[in-house]
Parts: structure tokens; sequence; C-alpha cells
């Protein structure tokens, strides 16, 4: 239960996927003009990264990884078929992305209009290939924690642009200088807000660190500085 814990508070602030490594930045400054607009299309991504991410995990775990074909047979086990990360998962995100565009046509199409060319982009936004990347990159151990991940990374890029897009409705009625209106001041305030997020690195530290054990060297120092000390008191007594 901790490990899940302090992987989902680490990837939604720590690791944020655009505080802390700059993926999905086109969206989320294109796409970060509205509130309601910048809500539509994080929470899509929260629901592509849930899904893509585990599955990536199973496709990287029983087909990808060195040896894991062996649940084919003994004459399968020496086969690597790593080199088709790439493709594998781009195929698996552009799926899914296909899935949540039929979606939001259905159900809600003014969203749809609004985000406009950005929904289908979801499937070359780096932060969604980003994700699956690190979950393999990390070795991620078991489903439950890519579910996780993928859940987690997903809140973080919601929040970031859900943050900057709030922050922009209300910048509009600023004394904003001209040369840093619109895309200049955002990347201002986005650094801002990721040295923020830098704050939250010492969350996650453990506690303090026990004290290693001392050398002989270390004992024998120690007891030369009592000695000189308790020389110099019984020399001060002596001049007193």
């Amino acid at each position: 239960m901790i490990e899940h814990l302090e992987l989902f508070f680490k990837s939604i602030f720590i690791d944020n996927m655009v505080f802390a490594v700059f993926l999905g930045m086109c969206s989320y400054l294109a796409v970060s003009k509205k509130v309601a607009t910048a809500v539509g299309l994080g929470a899509a991504v929260i629901f592509v990264l849930a899904i893509t991410v585990p599955l990536n995990w199973l496709l990287d775990q029983y087909l990808l990884q060195p040896g894991a074909l062996s649940w084919l047979g003994p004459e399968y086990a020496d086969y690597d078929l790593g080199f088709l990360s790439f493709i594998m998962f781009i195929a698996t995100i552009a799926t899914m992305v296909q899935l949540v565009e039929i979606v939001v046509e259905k159900f809600s199409p003014s969203l749809y209009n609004s985000l406009g060319i950005f929904l289908p982009l979801i499937a070359v936004n780096c932060a969604i290939l980003g994700g699956s990347l690190f979950m393999q990159s990390r070795e991620i151990e078991t489903f439950g924690l890519a579910l996780n991940y993928g859940i987690s990374s997903g809140i973080g890029w919601f929040l970031a642009i859900l943050a900057i897009a709030a922050i922009r409705e209300k910048i509009r009625y600023s004394a904003v200088p001209a040369p840093l209106r619109g895309l200049g001041i955002t990347f201002i305030i986005t650094g801002l807000m990721g040295i923020g997020f830098l704050s939250f690195g010492g969350m996650l530290t453990g506690g303090d660190e026990e004290e290693a054990p001392k050398t002989e060297q270390a004992i024998q120092i120690e007891e030369k500085q009592t000695e000189t000390a308790k020389e110099l008191a019984e020399n001060t007594k002596t001049i007193d």
C-alpha cells in the first residue's frame, strides 16, 4: 500500500510530466486558454494514460522483453522483440485515442469542436508515449503499479494544464507588458510553477538515514580529541 501511495504522489508532484520532464508542452500551451477546454483535454489524457500504460506493461512483460515469449515454449525463450517497443506502444496509444475521439464526439460535440485538432493529436503527445517508456525504463514490477502510474501521471498533467488555464483566464485582465503577452508570460508562469513543484522533491525522503558504523580510525581520532580536550582543561585549571 505504501508503495502505491509513494508512486501516486511522486508521479503527480515530483515527476510531473510537464514541470519535471516538460512532456506534452504543445497541447499544454495551445489548449490552456480556457478552463473548460483544459478540463476536457486533461480528462482525455488521464483516460488514455490509464488505459495505455497498463496495456503496454502487459505487452512489455509477455511479448517485448528478452525471454518474454517463454510462455509459448522453451524454443521461444531466446527471442528478443524489444526493437518493436515503439511500434507496439504507439499502436496501442493510437487505438485508445481513436476510441476517446469517438466517445467525445458522440456525447460532447461542443467539447469535441473546442478541442479541434488537438484531440486526435493526443496520439502523438509525447507525454502519452513518455508514460509507457518511463514505465518500461523504471521497470515497474506489477500490473497494479503500472495502472497507478498511468492514472497518477495523467492527473499530474491534468493539474498542470488546469492551473495554467485558470491563470491565463485571469491574466487577461492584468497589465502584462506588450512584449510578454501571450506565450511569453505563459512560459514565465510555467517556469515559476515548475520551481514550485520542485519543492515537493523532499516530500518522500523516507526519514533520517541510519548512521554508518564508525571505523577504527574514526574511533582513534575521537579518543585523541577527547584526550586533547582533557589536557587543555587541566592546563586551564593549573593556570587559574
